[in-house]
């Protein structure tokens, strides 16, 4: 049997006030799975893919990733750790406006130490994936929202990762652009085989899971 890419077991994450945001939540996402996770605004949505990041710590249970416990790991490691094998896609997109596309695209590679002409080579072939070929030079003030967006999704998956993480990727665009892009990002993900966790409030964006569950304050519930 496979072993889950994301183990999540008996989470509990308090507010600084010391509030329970929610507790008892238990996840496991298989190598290559997409999984929704729907709930109310103010539920935590964003903060559980913080803690899945090692972004933002728990207070009780395990996160483990890869059979990796995230609470044990440095801030070294776990750094590394997302930038090697996890993406991320979110609704404000997150584009450096003083780079070009292609240096948006690329720049996990530049992160990794990657040659410069093995760089271009892959974000070329990404953003031809994901359909913004030849614009590699344009800056980010000349794009639509959905045209950046599709910057972001090429920029999440150059450099192969085993989690996609997506928060809300298409809260910001008009219904017939959210639709193009999550195509891209269906196409993408099945071709790059990168296990997927959306967060959202779409329900047409969350349609397109294996499986989608409602985040509450007592747990996960799969939704029927």
């Amino acid at each position: 049997m496979t072993p889950p890419l994301l183990d999540i077991t008996g989470l509990e994450k308090r507010l600084p006030n010391g509030r329970v945001l929610y507790s008892n939540i238990d996840l496991l996402i298989a190598p290559g799975e997409f999984v929704a996770v729907m709930g109310e605004s103010g539920i935590g949505k964003s903060t559980l893919l913080n803690i899945v990041a090692g972004l933002d710590g728990i207070d009780r249970g395990h996160v483990r990733f890869e059979d990796r416990e995230l609470a044990s790991m440095s801030d070294d490691a776990t750094t590394l750790l997302r930038r090697d094998r996890m993406g991320f896609v979110f609704q404000a997109f997150h584009v450096l406006p003083h780079l070009d596309i292609e240096q948006n695209v690329g720049l996990p590679l530049l992160l990794q130490g990657l040659s410069r002409a093995r760089i271009e080579a892959r974000a070329t072939a990404m953003l031809t994936a994901v359909g913004l070929a030849g614009r590699g030079r344009d800056f980010p003030a000349v794009l639509s929202g959905g045209e950046l967006q599709r910057v972001a999704i090429a920029r999440a998956l150059i450099h192969g990762p085993a989690l996609l993480l997506l928060d809300e990727p298409t809260g910001n665009l008009d219904p017939d652009t959210a639709a193009r892009v999550l195509e891209v990002i269906d196409e993408q993900r099945r071709a790059s085989g990168a296990a997927t966790l959306l967060v959202t409030h779409s329900e047409v964006a969350a349609a397109r899971a294996d499986r989608v569950l409602t985040l509450r304050a007592t747990g996960l519930a799969a939704r029927t």
